[in-house]
């Protein structure tokens, strides 16, 4: 197929709110930036930096989550992979919000509870829990997260980690299947 150049990478990178798209072919490499407006901090924004003290979801975090995720992430950088924080914190309204929209989605209360808590019973609501993206960061949490006390709950949630102080000297426990295993959620 000569004279047609064949896309080798082509990325969209969202950071501070301009959106680059990246097209590298085999003989040239571009860039263009589009300037899209993103809610920081919102809950059900895209994600955030875990520096981003800006974003309620990262700041209103317990401290000694964030303090591991932050070293986690730096660990996590040194090797080419970042953590996203696709929700953190969240308030009690937005909490409830997405369990009324799992019942629509899921069709019943038992089937929404595997994926998402009561505002009295979620981690998010009270700063103890995180949800990581990229697949390539909830990967690396996966094999280096208990060192830094990081572990995943749910084996339905692979994103999803809470902090287990032990965990670097006795490794993460056992995971439940999804939520509705989990004593906290059933107070």
């Amino acid at each position: 197929m000569r004279g047609i150049l064949a896309t080798a990478v082509a990325a969209l990178t969202v950071a501070g709110g301009v959106a680059f798209f990246v097209h590298q072919s085999p003989d040239r490499f571009s860039a263009v930036a589009l300037s899209i407006d993103i809610p920081r901090g919102d809950p059900g924004s895209p994600g955030a930096g875990v520096f981003d003290d800006q974003s309620p979801s990262v700041a209103n975090l317990d401290p000694a989550l964030l303090d591991a995720l932050r070293r986690a992430a730096v660990d996590a950088g040194s090797e080419g992979v970042e953590f996203v924080v696709t929700s953190g914190w969240r308030s009690a309204e937005h909490q409830t919000r997405l369990l009324h929209e799992a019942v629509g989605k899921y069709g019943s209360e038992a089937e929404a509870a595997r994926w998402v808590a009561t505002a009295e019973t979620s981690a998010h609501v009270s700063g103890d829990a995180v949800d990581i993206g990229h697949s390539a960061a909830t990967a690396w949490l996966s094999v280096h997260g208990a060192a830094y006390g990081l572990c995943q709950i749910y084996d339905n949630e692979p994103w999803h980690y809470e902090l287990r102080r032990d965990a670097a000297e006795n490794g993460c426990p056992a995971r439940f299947s999804d939520p509705t295993e989990d004593p906290r959620m059933h107070r």
